[in-house]
């Protein structure tokens, strides 16, 4: 059964406003005597909210897979753009009524522009939800309208991508819970991947007191600057590379078949995967990884046994990470790892279009993205085949300056008010590479005194195979976001995650692994089922040795 109400504009002052973020703040809201049911969502909107909000309330009274709960569907900071365009902040906020006292801000992606469903999406394929736990969970369109990049002609939604328009989100979503439960939440908390990792690092940097818990996954930290750019250096290096069409356009696909990614990942294992003490499929110590692409060049004629010169050189040239002529790189570089042959890592890189115009997510979101939104000021009609690694990075560093979040490695205020953090990242990621959350992960134990000291409240977990967020030849289903619950509740910091690929997948189907804290890594003790992952410990490189 569903029942829903339109709520007229609700309003009230910039007083009314600050009185309610303190209330919400400080617990001090007037106590529900019963729990919430239909009739307390229906009447949700109908009372004085601060803010300035359109809201439509609808009651969902659950079903197998879904509890029961109110769906809060909003609008909120309307206003018309530079560009003549109508914008505003769209966002969902589902409230069970069998509440666990918990908030979670569910992450974007890509463009953003449209609104998930407030469902709380888990880290990996893990498929239990927040909402399913009890989590009162909120989405955002992050403050435009459409998941295309034309919006970043307006430069006020660009701030709202950056960060305004969820700073906006989470402070509505912590009014409106109050109201609903008649308290603030005991605990609240982030979840979300690529650019919805990134975002959480945004609130662990400029709203550090907003979450007791961040758990994120191959983190865009640096899509507006290093990471595009390394999108185009791959699609020019791969497309030097490729076959030409009748009319000599150049076919991005074809750069390397199917057959070729397998060669190359099946060499990967050959050379890696015993390093962690099994020889099952999986390179567990991406580290410890040397593998050189020119072992596969060809003696003779092109055949599936082998590379050519110029396939075996544009792989080690894109693996190595992008540079300008002086040789400044601009990017870090790519784990080898045989997820390099999993449809993930070819959506990015190379696409399945076989025609002259490509479709890899590199050449059609990261570009668009780039022409939009990073370069200052817009060049909407720019080619990322064109990009120029010494004159173009300059045009995208105003941009980076307020949307990318790995400059700072220090969250000292989030530290400091007990916040907890987790990073997950795969190590076969065709877009944002793991070494860049390594390298973050480094410096940030730099600035925090050390491993030990850093390890109590932040810890980055890699996920071997896995390609962007999820897929890949990866034991890639696991409960981050129940790990950081436990962290922040129970003062339970993970050590080991436990790990599965599902049942049905292309890869190791059952198979089960922990996912071990940087920088230990899952290894084999010597006896059992490769496939049960209570067969390894973590371990270090010293144990290693």
């Amino acid at each position: 059964m569903v029942m829903q109400r339109v709520a007229s504009r609700i309003s009230a002052s910039v007083v009314g406003l600050v009185f309610a973020i303190s209330a919400v703040q400080t617990g001090r809201v007037a106590a529900q005597p019963t729990a919430p049911d239909a009739a307390t969502c229906m009447a949700l909107g109908t009372g004085t909210l601060a803010g300035l909000a359109t809201i439509t309330t609808t009651y969902d009274a659950g079903s197998a897979s879904q509890p029961a709960h109110c769906i809060v569907r909003g609008a909120a900071a309307p206003r018309t753009g530079a560009d003549g365009k109508s914008y505003e902040t769209r966002f969902e906020l589902r409230l069970p009524t069998a509440w666990s006292g918990r908030f979670l801000y569910q992450g974007g992606g890509g463009n953003d522009g449209t609104v998930a469903p407030a469902v709380g999406r888990n880290t990996g394929s893990f498929s239990d939800t927040g909402l399913q736990r009890g989590f009162a969970v909120i989405t955002t369109d992050a403050g435009h309208q459409g998941p295309t990049p034309e919006f970043g002609l307006d430069p006020t939604a660009r701030v709202d991508h950056a960060y305004a328009a969820h700073e906006r989100t989470a402070t509505i979503a912590f009014a409106l819970v109050a109201r609903y439960y008649g308290r603030a939440p005991d605990r609240k908390y982030f979840v979300g991947c690529s650019g919805g990792g990134r975002q959480g690092m945004m609130f662990a940097q400029r709203y550090p007191t907003y979450f007791d818990g961040i758990a994120i996954c191959a983190p865009a930290m640096s899509v507006s600057s290093g990471a595009t750019i390394a999108a185009a250096w791959d699609s020019q290096t791969y497309l030097s590379v490729a076959p030409t069409d009748t009319n000599g356009q150049r076919i991005l696909s074809q750069a390397f078949s199917d057959a070729d990614l397998a060669l190359v990942a099946g060499s990967i294992t050959a050379a890696c995967d015993a390093a962690d003490g099994a020889t099952d499929g999986m390179v567990l110590r991406p580290e410890a990884c040397r593998f050189d692409p020119k072992r596969l060049r060809c003696a003779g004629a092109k055949d599936a046994s082998c590379l050519t010169s110029a396939q075996a050189t544009a792989l080690e040239r894109t693996f190595a990470g992008p540079r300008d002529s002086s040789g400044r790189a601009l990017y870090v570089g790519q784990a080898w790892d045989p997820g390099i042959a999993a449809p993930g890592w070819r959506q990015w890189k190379l696409g399945s279009s076989q025609t002259g115009t490509p479709n890899a997510a590199n050449t059609t979101l990261m570009a668009g993205a780039l022409a939009h939104e990073f370069f200052t000021p817009p060049d909407p009609a720019f080619d990322i085949t064109q990009f120029d690694f010494d004159r173009d990075p300059a045009r995208m560093e105003a941009f980076s300056a307020i949307f990318d979040t790995y400059r700072d490695a220090s969250l000292a205020e989030f530290r400091k008010r007990g916040g907890k953090l987790l990073i997950f990242h795969g190590t076969a990621d065709p877009i944002f590479s793991a070494l860049e959350s390594i390298d973050y992960y480094q410096r940030l134990t730099h600035d925090n005194g050390g491993s030990e000291s850093t390890g109590r409240w932040a810890r980055l977990f890699l996920v071997p195979g896995m390609n962007h967020c999820a897929g890949g030849p990866a034991t890639d289903s696991f409960d981050g976001l129940g790990a950081i619950v436990d962290w922040v509740e129970r003062g339970a910091a993970p050590s080991r995650i436990e790990a599965s690929a599902r049942s049905g997948t292309t890869y190791f189907p059952g198979r089960t692994r922990p996912l071990c804290a940087y920088p230990s890594f899952a290894r084999y003790n010597g006896s059992g089922s490769l496939e049960d992952g209570a067969n390894f410990v973590c371990a270090t490189i010293a144990d290693a040795q």
